[in-house]
């Protein structure tokens, strides 16, 4: 195998792997950013008191995950276009950034209810006495306590986003997984290709991952030092409102 490599290939290919990393970082942000947003809906969809639509929703958001993101991918590609009147076209990066943002949607969903339900029960019942308005109970008293916990999983979100979007050069993205394939087809060579995009990977996503690693630990160790038990007292909401 190593006498089969060639250098040559290798510095030749290279530039056009850097230009498909591009593509793929900017569909990874992209991706994750739509997740992030989209995925505060699902919290509040399973919370309906309306039992059929909360059913509804829980159903669809358990179909989207037990879906392969390529099914979803190739779904919205290939087969929304034939769909009678509300059938529509999109081009692929706007394809991808949809099908794989909503079903990481519904993970990073989960990941908001469990921060939600983590609040202290007092920080509840002390926003409800003190009449707040739900803006207010959400954005000043359950949210900035809720999202923080939830910062490492978040990260390590990002992480699997970014290793799962080469899934989107199956429908055209000219990332960095489609170029090297391009690449190889091209010239018959695909040892240098995809060997620099799994180096490409490892570079990007280890230390990735050892950052989020210890971000985890640091927040780990700063709720351990907090205290977890018992109700907060009114007035304790009240000062942490009044210093926002």
């Amino acid at each position: 195998m190593i006498s089969n490599w060639q250098w040559d290939t290798f510095y030749d290919s290279f530039p056009i792997i850097i230009q498909g990393l591009g593509i793929t970082l900017g569909l990874t942000i992209a991706c994750y950013l739509f997740a992030l947003i989209f995925g505060f809906v699902w919290p509040f969809l399973n919370q309906i008191p309306i039992k059929p639509l909360r059913w509804l929703f829980t159903w669809i958001m358990e179909f989207i995950r037990s879906t392969p993101p390529l099914v979803q991918l190739f779904f919205i590609f290939y087969a929304l276009p034939m769909i009678p009147v509300i059938g529509f076209t999109l081009d692929p990066f706007t394809s991808a950034v949809l099908g794989l943002g909503i079903h990481f949607s519904t993970y990073i969903g989960e990941v908001y209810r469990s921060g939600i339900e983590g609040v202290d029960k007092g920080q509840w019942e002390a926003a409800k006495a003190l009449n707040f308005s739900a803006r207010q109970k959400w954005s000043k008293v359950i949210l900035p306590q809720a999202i923080p916990p939830t910062i490492p999983m978040l990260g390590n979100y990002l992480i699997i986003m970014f290793k799962e979007v080469p899934l989107a050069s199956s429908i055209g993205v000219a990332g960095i997984l489609n170029l090297a394939n391009s690449y190889g087809s091209a010239n018959f060579r695909y040892l240098e290709p995809l060997t620099i995009v799994a180096i490409l990977f490892l570079v990007l996503s280890y230390p990735s991952a050892i950052l989020i690693n210890k971000l985890e630990r640091k927040m780990n160790r700063r709720f351990e030092k907090s205290e977890p038990t018992g109700s907060k007292p009114i007035e304790e909401v009240k000062g942490a409102v009044s210093q926002q």
